[in-house]
């Protein structure tokens, strides 16, 4: 059975309504932060020493335990919890709230059946994230594989309200796009001391079909360009790197990782767009000490 068609002017509305929502039933879980801003290697990073991220760690080595133990995984997505179901996106993917969100309103670009979250990204999974985007402004991202910070093997993209800080710029890492190449598939930028590949995007977000089919195309020129390469497992087309992806209305950032965490302190996609969560006031001064672009550095490909 088909979804009905999703109107992206619906989906903002639907957020905060489910929101409120989920709040007063409990579903819901936010995590209270702390904002602060390190200047490092020309890029203002937001920096939130976060109360109880140890809830969302105890949760990604439970589910690693269970994969060694090659017992079944729980899985949070199948069944979805009823309370954080946002919208049926499309016929291939479905939104929910994060539990324990860190950001507000962050959303979860979830597949209806399950794939891997190593599985390489296709055009459905660029049609869900972009309709998602042309109902509001955000930062779409992917971890794709555990070195990356995934903590669910159920493939999932995930959005964040731009901006991600109290300052602008909405971005931080943005400024240093400036001087990257203004054409071409894939471009370096100077500023970023680490295997990636950038891309400005175009975007007709009202033809999604065909937004989506530009985004797809721009994706696999980034995985060529960083020398992502891919394996199949049980048919289907996997990484064989791990990697983030960061999207926006306007550009594209893929970064090839090595490792998910420096020194106990944790780095997803959001690192890379300039905003990292820390645990206590002894990682806050390890981020301090070692420098944001640093961290980075020692998580990505060299």
């Amino acid at each position: 059975m088909e979804a009905p068609r999703f109107d992206p002017a619906t989906l903002w509305p639907a957020i905060e309504r489910q929101t409120q929502h989920a709040l007063q039933c409990g579903a819901l879980q936010p995590i209270d932060t702390v904002q602060a801003v390190i200047e490092s290697g020309g890029v203002r990073f937001v920096v939130r020493q976060v109360s109880s991220l140890t809830r969302k760690e105890q949760q990604r080595t439970q589910a690693r335990k269970l994969q060694t133990e090659k017992r079944a995984a729980v899985n949070p997505f199948l069944p979805y919890e009823p309370d954080l179901f946002v919208a049926d996106i499309s016929d291939t993917h479905l939104a929910l709230l994060n539990k324990f969100n860190v950001i507000d309103h962050h959303l979860l670009i979830v597949t209806r059946d399950f794939q891997r979250q190593n599985a390489l990204l296709n055009l459905a999974d660029f049609e869900a994230l972009l309709l998602c985007m042309a109902g509001f402004d955000g930062l779409g991202f992917y971890n794709a594989g555990p070195e990356a910070g995934a903590s669910q093997p159920h493939k999932h993209l995930q959005i964040v309200p731009l901006p991600l800080g109290d300052s602008e710029p909405p971005v931080p890492v943005e400024p240093l796009f400036a001087q990257a190449a203004a054409d071409g598939p894939a471009a370096r930028v100077p500023g970023l001391p680490f295997r990636h590949a950038f891309a400005r995007l175009v975007l007709n977000h009202a033809a999604p079909a065909t937004a989506a089919q530009t985004a797809l195309v721009c994706y696999r020129s980034l995985l060529d360009a960083t020398g992502i390469g891919a394996v199949e497992i049980d048919g289907e087309p996997c990484h064989a790197t791990p990697y983030n992806l960061l999207v926006t209305r306007g550009w594209m950032l893929l970064v090839p990782r090595s490792m998910e965490r420096v020194e106990g302190v944790s780095v997803n996609a959001l690192g890379f767009a300039g905003s990292l969560f820390v645990r206590d006031a002894a990682h806050l001064e390890l981020i301090e000490r070692i420098g944001p672009m640093n961290v980075l550095q020692r998580v990505a490909m060299p």
